[in-house]
């Protein structure tokens, strides 16, 4: 009894402090594993809804429309990103991997380059190329070789986009103003 009344007033005081847990995702009869995510990954979640903008491209200067929607699937595992620039649609994958966020880009290039973290703040989601899971290489292939989502402050429903593209061997660096839709 004593054990019983210690541990519940340990859950009481420490409920505060503890995020309150996802009801487990059943398919079938079949309890689906709980997985942590990282915190990279709850930075891809804030940015779930529909976005819109306008994106310079560096290449050429030309300013275009441009929309992403981001979206929780996979029982809460992986968070897609739909985005269209220009008419032209195109898919981001997010994952957790062993602790660690791995992105993987499906290009309008005709590459699927395959990112990691580079920077993580409460304002700002930096992402680089991952060398060891990609065999790209910029004197034959055009590719996304990294992108930065940048708010003001946290929860904001407006962000910087920036993306470098090495196209046709030069860099070159893209870049949208994003106000939240939905």
């Amino acid at each position: 009894m004593k054990v019983f009344l210690i541990t519940a007033l340990f859950s009481l005081v420490g409920a505060g402090s503890v995020h309150a847990a996802e009801e487990p995702v059943v398919i079938g009869d079949v309890v689906m594993p709980t997985v942590e995510s990282s915190a990279a990954f709850q930075k891809v979640k804030e940015k779930v809804g529909k976005w819109e903008g306008k994106m310079t491209q560096g290449a050429t200067g030309q300013v275009i429309d441009v929309s992403y929607e981001w979206r929780v699937t996979s029982g809460g595992k992986t968070i897609t990103e739909t985005l269209v620039e220009d008419g032209v649609e195109m898919l981001t994958t997010y994952a957790d991997r062993n602790g660690e966020l791995v992105i993987k880009h499906y290009c309008a290039l005709g590459t699927q380059p395959v990112f990691k973290v580079s920077n993580l703040s409460e304002t700002e989601l930096a992402i680089a190329l991952d060398e060891s899971a990609n065999d790209l290489h910029a004197e034959h292939e055009s590719f996304v070789t990294s992108m930065k989502w940048t708010t003001e402050e946290p929860d904001s429903d407006t962000m910087m986009f920036t993306a470098t593209i090495m196209l046709d061997g030069q860099p070159s660096e893209n870049s949208a103003l994003l106000e939240r839709v939905e």
